[in-house]
């Protein structure tokens, strides 16, 4: 197979005859490239045949790896996810591997059929909560895992190399009742006694196929929000991390007189959280209060959380007096997933909205449906309490949303490396922010500058796009979280690689 080339331009006859990859698409746990759409002149960095030559290269690893060479492949809902899932497919029986196409999917129905499948791989295309324009790939080959940096840096080796293998034995075969078992696996032994009103919010995205309807098996009642598919995202891009989903959502509270609202981002695997006061709850706080509910049913109950998430999962006083302990790990769903599994805990949680449950209440992957689940059944356990009450019985702190500065995939993790030795050296020097001294610097994932009243802050690069990752946290104010965000910003702004932020404080 020839070497693919990295500056391609569309609309050329080498366009239609040559592989196109450029390397930043290659990421540290999955991949994402800017494939196009009509309205932005932003140049293409994949093309057709380089995602089946990104199909021919995973075939490649899987045999390398020794693994049955046996993959199921799914697709999310854009309008060009099932033409790179296509070309995706053609590369694999290339190389030699037995394909089952399980359709249109979410990333945890593609897990799913790992299970009820019997098949060791994985390949989901899905630009997850990327804006429209953006494809990209999950992978894994040891359920429920996906691809760490070893796995991607040696994807990344054979396909720019031109190292794929062909091979013979691949084929292919259409299963067209995956959808339908997932679904009912979900709802399977589970009835929501309680009366509640729940506002489905997808965003127009692919979780509109699901999750109202396993929703309404658990017994509840289901008001569906931008349900309809349409992968032209008219609405609001579905991420339950961005503001202008979370606000659809508690204008729907509210005008419904909802209990809550459940959000999903484009590929089912995250879910955010509306209370029945219209307030935005963070992943992280909803986790802490998960972490509760599960900590009194399972004793010594083990967690993990994210550098991205909320101190309480280390000073929660309830969670303290269960027993109840909570390991800090890497960013990225790739990381919190394998690190659970490692360590035997019940969940992992991250601060993006991706939960990881488990045995016995789930298979280890992450399932935005399944964490709503989880929420009901929170709910219906606490009778007399709402998930506003839920909430305010939370030790108070005062956090921010991730907020994302642009920066460009070839320099952030440069950038991000002068960051963290410039919060290194202010710490030795004894500088101090905000008026207080630097109490702990924690880089295991970016930088974590923590005060000596507990104020925090966290500079990253993002795993999944050109940008930096900021979150800022303060137990004490709403001021101390700000000025911690203004320190931060300032620190920032010095770099000229740094571009404009998707929202701030």
């Amino acid at each position: 197979m020839n070497k693919p080339k990295s500056d391609i331009k569309a609309n050329t006859a080498q366009y239609e005859m040559q592989a196109l990859i450029k390397p930043t698409g290659f990421r540290e746990y999955d991949a994402r490239w800017w494939f196009g759409n009509p309205e932005s002149d932003k140049p293409s960095e994949i093309n057709l045949y380089g995602v089946q030559t990104l199909g021919a290269s995973l075939g490649t690893l899987i045999h390398e790896l020794g693994i049955e060479p046996k993959i199921v492949v799914g697709h999310d809902y854009r309008s060009y996810s099932l033409s790179i899932k296509q070309a995706l497919i053609v590369g694999l029986m290339s190389s030699g591997i037995e394909v089952s196409d399980i359709g249109l999917a979410l990333s945890p129905t593609a897990y799913f059929a790992q299970f009820a499948l019997d098949v060791p791989c994985v390949a989901m295309v899905t630009a997850s909560h990327n804006t429209n324009g953006w494809t990209g790939v999950k992978m894994g080959v040891e359920k429920p895992l996906t691809f760490g940096p070893k796995e991607m840096r040696r994807l990344k080796e054979i396909a720019l190399s031109g190292k794929a293998i062909s091979r013979s034995g691949g084929g292919y075969k259409f299963i067209d009742d995956v959808a339908a078992l997932y679904m009912r696996d979900l709802a399977k032994d589970i009835k929501i006694k309680r009366k509640l009103k729940v506002v489905a919010a997808c965003g127009n995205g692919t979780a509109g196929f699901f999750a109202p309807h396993v929703l309404d098996k658990i017994g509840v009642e289901v008001i569906p929000v931008q349900c309809d598919l349409d992968h032209s995202f008219p609405n609001y891009n579905p991420n339950p991390e961005d503001m202008k989903m979370l606000h659809a959502m508690r204008g729907a509270v509210e005008s419904y007189g909802a209990d809550l609202a459940v959000g999903f981002d484009g590929d089912g695997d995250r879910c955010g959280v509306v209370d029945n006061e219209g307030e935005e709850i963070f992943a992280d706080k909803v986790g802490v209060m998960l972490a509760r509910d599960l900590s009194a049913e399972f004793e010594n109950a083990q967690f993990v959380a994210d550098v991205k998430s909320t101190g309480l999962y280390a000073t929660d006083p309830v969670l303290i007096a269960n027993g109840a302990k909570t390991d800090y790990w890497k960013t990225g769903h790739s990381y919190i997933k394998r690190r659970s599994k490692e360590i035997g805990a019940l969940v992992g949680f991250e601060k993006s909205g991706h939960y990881f449950f488990n045995a016995p209440i789930g298979r280890g992957y992450d399932d935005g449906i399944l964490s709503a689940i989880a929420i009901l059944q929170m709910l219906d356990r606490n009778p007399d309490k709402s998930m506003a009450d839920l909430r305010r019985a939370l030790p108070k702190t005062w956090g921010s949303p991730t907020m994302s500065p642009y920066c460009d995939d070839e320099t952030k993790y440069g950038v991000v490396d002068k960051v963290i030795a410039e919060y290194q050296e202010a710490h030795k020097n004894g500088d101090k922010l905000l008026g207080q001294k630097i109490r702990d610097i924690n880089t295991v994932n970016g930088v974590r500058i923590t005060l000596e009243d507990g104020t925090w802050g966290l500079v990253r690069a993002s795993s999944n796009t050109p940008n930096l990752v900021v979150v800022v946290e303060s137990p004490t104010s709403e001021a101390n979280k700000t000025n911690m965000f203004r320190e931060i910003e300032a620190r920032l702004a010095k770099y000229e690689e740094i571009g404009d932020y998707d929202q701030k404080i």
